[in-house]
């Protein structure tokens, strides 16, 4: 018997009142697959991750985590979102933030020792145990990214989903993600929404393209014009040292 996909998605679609922004989608991500989303601002990715999980309701079409509703095979996901609002001020540390990553599923009350190693194993992989007693709001940009991935992380989640991962990280902190994110897509299944396909082109098997629809091309077929009818403008994809430039019709 085949495995059930982590991820399907079929003939998908939703919008904002009147304005479409994903139409008749259908995906399906396997087990154990890096997957990497690219596409315009505004062309629905993170609209897309969050009919994923069950953020968003779909006004027609159907999906599917671990093959159950998006509400239940969440409780198996990962997530770190482009965006959070949160108060800086507010007094939590590094490893209280991380900690917020073992609610759900049932945990309620203080964590126990089984969480708290957990999270600091997870902070041990992004490089930020040392920091684990410091004030999360005195951390600078890229260092309370790599915390919010570890929140994400210290779950133990069998799906792996970052929004945008390498945002305010230095070069430093990019090739550590990198050799993590190699390490864990041996036992998980990664999404990955990035602009930056030059970081994840050696872990990534396949390119999720999000422009309202979606194409899907292997990470060895994405072609300058795959690039182009994506963005809709002239773009230019550094891959394994290769620069692929999508053709000039002027």
């Amino acid at each position: 018997m085949s495995e059930e996909p982590v991820i399907m998605l079929r003939d998908v679609s939703f919008s904002y009142g009147e304005a479409m922004v994903i139409e008749d989608v259908s995906l399906t991500i396997p087990a154990r697959q890096t997957a990497c989303m690219i596409g315009p601002n505004g062309g629905g990715k993170t609209t897309l991750v969050k009919l994923i999980l069950g953020l968003l309701k779909p006004n027609r079409g159907e999906i599917r985590l671990f093959g159950l509703p998006p509400q239940a095979g969440r409780l198996r996901v990962g997530y770190m979102p482009q965006h959070l609002q949160y108060d800086l001020h507010f007094p939590l540390s590094v490893l209280d933030v991380t900690l917020l990553g073992r609610l759900g599923g049932g945990r309620w009350g203080w964590p126990n020792q089984t969480d708290r190693r957990a999270a600091l194993e997870a902070l041990e992989w992004l490089g930020m145990k040392d920091f684990q007693r410091m004030p999360f709001g005195a951390l600078s940009g890229g260092q309370r990214q790599r915390v919010l991935i570890a929140r994400a992380l210290c779950s133990q989640p069998e799906l792996l989903i970052l929004d945008e991962p390498t945002s305010n990280v230095d070069t430093i902190a990019e090739t550590r993600l990198l050799q993590l994110l190699d390490e864990l897509s041996r036992r998980m299944t990664i999404l990955l929404v990035s602009h930056d396909l030059g970081f994840v082109s050696t872990i990534v098997k396949s390119v999720i393209c999000v422009n309202r629809r979606v194409l899907v091309h292997p990470l060895s077929r994405l072609t300058p014009e795959a690039i182009e009818a994506v963005y809709g403008e002239q773009v230019r994809l550094v891959r394994h040292g290769e620069l692929l430039t999508p053709r000039d019709n002027s």
